[in-house]
């Protein structure tokens, strides 16, 4: 009987923790998606707000976005240069190169999501989702400024490791040369 009152009280004490822990997890549900769509808000206003000033700078359309398509390529260029830890780094140097990281993959997707802002919406009447004059050509820009800068340090990139590949060839072929890039199996011989 004893047994039974307190597996009983256990039990009890286990589906409030659980329950209670249900609930914090909705809540945290909740509120997160709140804070999301609060930010995609904000953002959306700001890059509507925006956009048209951006625009009617000198250059217009085409060089607004020729400077976010290059803010992308630079972003992207240094995301991927700081993703990689090196080994026996502290916790603090691994807490800035993740905030670098964070930063530069900022700059990556930023400028995308603001052109994106400013493009019409589908379904929606109201003037707040009206097609921004020079949003579309700016897109375009930025594609293709994105496009030809993201080849181009594709093939310098590329270029510098075969070059990189190339010297390393003829220092062992030197090597070899002079009996030291051997095997010493092969030195034997």
């Amino acid at each position: 009987m004893e047994r039974q009152a307190d597996a009983s009280a256990a039990d009890n004490r286990l589906r409030t923790r659980d329950g209670v822990g249900i609930a914090g997890v909705i809540l945290c549900l909740v509120v997160g998606a709140g804070a999301i769509l609060l930010f995609m808000g904000l953002w959306k206003r700001f890059a509507r707000e925006t956009v048209p000033v951006l625009v009617d700078l000198p250059g217009g359309p085409w060089m607004a976005g020729g400077v976010l398509g290059l803010i992308t390529v630079v972003g992207a260029t240094g995301g991927l240069r700081r993703a990689s830890s090196r080994a026996g780094e502290t916790r603090l140097t691994q807490g800035l190169r993740a905030a670098g990281t964070a930063a530069c993959s900022t700059a990556a997707f930023g400028p995308l999501f603001y052109l994106l802002s400013g493009l019409p919406v589908k379904n929606c009447r109201s003037a707040s989702c009206e097609y921004i004059p020079g949003t579309g050509t700016a897109f375009l820009a930025y594609v293709v400024s994105v496009g030809i800068m993201g080849w181009l340090y594709w093939r310098w990139t590329t270029a510098r490791s075969e070059a990189q590949a190339a010297r390393e060839r003829e220092r062992l072929r030197r090597l070899r040369k002079k009996g030291k890039g051997k095997s010493r199996a092969a030195r034997r011989e």
